[in-house]
């Protein structure tokens, strides 16, 4: 799925979705790509070997997806690393089995709202495995996003960031839940024009790796933190992330990001 209009006005946007035995959840995320109405998309589909159907789903849209890889891989990251290789978009988007761009719109109005930046970013819309809404996530998007933004938590979703792919790096397979958080902010240091979208840009299925994981992923997360924050205000920032944690649970009973 790739078309040729002028960089300029249209970038050619990769999409990366990594996928792994997730037949009854990637359907709808090939579909919220391929069905947006902003033509200069890239898509590529990273499989890890899939052994449920999920080829078959992959196999469904074949000619609408750029690249498609299915290999066995050494963890998602890994994969991921396979999808930023192989992309010659612009600008990279990861939307990973059971994720949704928000609406067909999504990415018309991303590139819209203003030309040339290197990140833009937006809301993300929780939903469960039927895709009901949960509403937002827990951490609204900062009005202005910088390296600094996530010094209280990650308040930006990996689904709901578009980066210049100039500024990315590889995944630090070091981490195995929590990657994308150093990804972002290796990525937001280099950046000049950051730009919020105010939309709501994805959905996001809750109950990924990292919540099954979560103790796993809550040690990673401090470990990136404390590289990018240092160790004494890492630890005063999470004194904040305690307290509002609790006061979110007690007035919502639930602790979504």
């Amino acid at each position: 799925m790739v078309f040729s209009n002028s960089a300029e006005l249209s970038p050619l946007l990769s999409v990366i979705t990594v996928v792994y035995n997730n037949v009854k959840d990637l359907e709808r995320t090939i579909q919220s790509v391929l069905k947006q109405d902003y033509t200069n998309i890239e898509y590529i589909v990273i499989d890890g070997g899939s052994t449920d159907g999920t080829l078959a789903v992959i196999e469904k849209y074949r000619s609408l997806i750029s690249i498609i890889v299915s290999e066995p891989d050494e963890g998602i990251y890994d994969a991921m690393n396979k999808g930023i290789r192989l992309a010659t978009g612009d600008y990279l988007l990861f939307m990973n089995s059971g994720d949704e761009i928000y609406a067909s719109n999504t990415v018309s109005n991303i590139f819209s709202s203003q030309a040339f930046a290197d990140i833009y970013y937006g809301e993300t819309e929780m939903i469960d495995t039927t895709g009901k809404s949960l509403g937002r996530r827990r951490h609204r998007v900062p009005e202005r996003f910088t390296w600094k933004s996530f010094k209280y938590g990650m308040s930006i979703s990996h689904q709901a960031i578009y980066i210049k792919k100039s500024l990315v790096e590889p995944y630090n397979r070091h981490y195995h839940l929590s990657a994308d958080i150093d990804w972002i902010l290796t990525a937001a240091k280099k950046a000049r024009t950051i730009v919020n979208t105010h939309q709501y840009v994805a959905k996001y299925l809750v109950g990924g790796l990292s919540k099954k994981r979560h103790r796993q992923s809550l040690k990673e997360r401090f470990h990136i933190f404390t590289k990018h924050y240092g160790l004494i205000p890492n630890l005063l920032h999470h004194s904040v992330i305690a307290f509002n944690l609790l006061w979110y649970y007690l007035w919502h009973g639930r602790t979504n990001d």
